[in-house]
């Protein structure tokens, strides 16, 4: 029995693969080139995201994941990058190393959290950015450590973004990857760029 929805995603996936950069693809004779044109569109619109939630979000199976996955990499036109316990895909040769270590903690909620908020207002305390994302003061310090060594943001006098305009536009662009939070602040985006002719 063929499973419609997961049909439907596939496809849905795969429509932004062959209209964006990576169509193309090369050919196979595996019978897999429209769910590995799905997965290509997939990481192109949510670049960062790990092997868990591409599969699931695109509901197929670990193995059929991972071959096709292999495929691409394999093709060169998918990137696999460790973060952790976690791999993370993005389209070959798109992004800088910095972009891509700001997307990997931005696919994460408290780290993302900590970016808006910080770009929104580069002032906000530690206690300031805890209240606001519902979260400890210590959860805050300890994912301030990590974007530190990550070189996303340095504590040298307070919190300040490293490279914001860089992380604003991930933000920005990727908005509809991330959640309802990130949209809204992406829609009120205009006010934070000062034009300074």
């Amino acid at each position: 029995m063929v499973d419609e929805d997961k049909r439907s995603t596939l496809r849905r996936f795969a429509a932004v693969g062959a209209a964006g950069p990576l169509s193309q693809l090369p050919s196979s004779d595996d019978g897999g080139s429209e769910t590995r044109d799905a997965i290509a569109g997939y990481v192109a619109s949510t670049p960062g995201a790990h092997f868990s939630k591409l599969r699931d979000d695109l509901k197929l199976g670990t193995g059929e994941a991972q071959h096709h996955l292999r495929r691409l990499v394999e093709d060169g036109v998918v990137e696999a990058h460790r973060d952790g316990d976690y791999r993370r895909f993005f389209p070959a040769g798109r992004f800088s190393d910095f972009e891509r270590v700001a997307l990997s903690y931005l696919r994460r909620e408290t780290p993302r959290g900590m970016l808006r908020e910080l770009l929104r207002d580069p002032d906000a305390s530690g206690g300031a950015l805890a209240e606001s994302l519902g979260v400890s003061r210590p959860t805050v310090s300890k994912y301030a450590s990590e974007l530190e060594r990550a070189g996303v943001l340095s504590r040298e006098d307070g919190y300040a973004v490293e490279e914001p305009e860089s992380v604003l536009m991930l933000l920005v662009r990727y908005a509809e990857s991330f959640d309802a939070d990130t949209a809204a602040f992406a829609a009120d985006a205009a006010d934070l760029v000062s034009y300074d002719p």
